[in-house]
């Protein structure tokens, strides 16, 4: 396949000053080696994307996925190395990059399409689809100064998708749209899949990279860490993300133990453990049976309380969650260290890693304290699905009989 992008080599350095004002930096002008640092966001980044495949680009907070995708757009300019690109490039990159906010939204539809290659006839000829897309018209002639953030995004996106891209380069921006204009979004964005255009795309959001995307690209500390199918790098990031898990746990453990009892709540959640089989488990198949353990330290008697658990997904979605009042259990009062098992005989959890929390609420309902990221697991399963549950599913022709 035709190679569209090429990255070669690259490295970006951000020079990181200390002075705090422009009379610091005179002051300090023959001293500037100690008052600068430099911050490598990108090291030795080679890579080629092929015309279209749909790459998305993941990693921790800092990790150098948005400063790699401004330079492939040519907003920044590499400290080393160069891309090569072929074909027209649309990039949704910030929100409102290549807007003017003096301007009203028509003005800027020109403005924001002229930059991306369309003449004035090819943009009055786009316009009305540019403006029904978006959703927007009644403040179509409103400065955009007025507009929110999702109108912004809404009219920026309808004219990226509509200068007929052949890369498309998108970072985290649909996240600030209500939930019908990404649906509306993601249809456009399979829409030239099918038509065989190169898309890169930014998202915090594993599962959107797993459904949509034929390769992800993992990086970390503006260093490629792995490269290759959606599950294999969404699996190295997902590693990643647990041992931070469990480094955090170990730190917030530790702060527990040293702060002085009367600072603390009247219950407090000491830790969580998640058990299969008898043991204690850190991975377990789907549809493992599973306990998760809440230990809890109550001060004085306190009956009526409650204790509930819950599992969150690596991005902090919650994707389950109960406690003993909806379970329609009463605990006995009790003071001094104990322990509740919420027991799940089939857990039929979707692959992936998860934290599961712990919590404990006085009688009023009151939460008095939640232990978050209380224990981390990883579920295990053969790759043929995505999402946060595990369905036992096949296909074979119709069954007429069922109407």
């Amino acid at each position: 396949m035709t190679t569209v992008v090429e990255v070669r080599d690259v490295s970006k350095r951000f020079v990181i000053r200390k002075e705090k004002s422009l009379k610091e930096r005179l002051v300090n002008f023959g001293r500037s080696q100690r008052h600068r640092e430099d911050f490598w966001a990108l090291r030795d980044v080679d890579l080629r994307i092929s015309s279209g495949s749909t790459v998305g680009l993941i990693g921790p907070n800092g990790s150098g996925k948005s400063t790699l995708l401004k330079v492939i757009g040519g907003i920044i300019q590499p400290t080393a190395g160069d891309v090569r690109l072929r074909g027209r490039l649309a990039a949704l990159l910030e929100l409102g990059a290549g807007f003017h906010p003096d301007l009203t939204g028509r003005e800027n539809v020109f403005l924001n399409a002229s930059i991306l290659g369309l003449s004035q006839q090819e943009t009055a000829r786009y316009f009305d689809a540019i403006v029904d897309f978006s959703g927007i018209e009644p403040f179509i002639d409103t400065q955009v100064k007025f507009y929110s953030s999702g109108m912004y995004v809404r009219l920026a996106f309808a004219v990226a998708v509509h200068v007929d891209p052949d890369i498309l380069l998108v970072d985290e921006v649909l996240a600030v749209g209500d939930e019908p204009f990404q649906r509306k979004c993601m249809d456009r964005i399979r829409g030239f899949q099918q038509e065989g255009r190169t898309i890169v795309l930014v998202t915090h959001s594993l599962d959107q990279v797993a459904e949509l995307c034929d390769r992800a690209i993992m990086l970390d500390h503006g260093h490629v860490q792995a490269d290759g199918p959606p599950r294999e790098a969404l699996h190295a990031l997902r590693t990643e993300f647990e041992q931070t898990w469990m480094d955090d746990q170990a730190r917030e453990r530790a702060s527990a133990a040293l702060t002085h009892s009367a600072s603390l709540p009247s219950a407090v959640v000491e830790r969580v453990q998640v058990f299969s089989g008898g043991k204690q488990v850190e991975a377990v198949p789907t549809g493992a049976d599973l306990t998760f353990r809440v230990h809890v330290r109550v001060e004085d008697a306190m009956p009526g309380f409650f204790v509930g658990f819950g599992i969150e997904t690596v991005t902090g979605q919650n994707i389950y969650g109960t406690n003993s009042r909806l379970l329609g259990t009463e605990l006995p009062a009790g003071s001094g260290r104990l322990a509740f098992d919420f027991h799940a005989p089939a857990a039929w959890i979707g692959e992936g890693s998860y934290t599961a929390h712990g919590s404990i609420s006085g009688p009023d309902g009151r939460e008095l304290h939640r232990l978050v990221s209380g224990a981390g697991f990883a579920v295990t399963a053969q790759g043929r699905e995505t999402g946060f549950v595990h369905l036992d599913t096949t296909v074979a022709p119709a069954d007429r009989s069922l109407g």
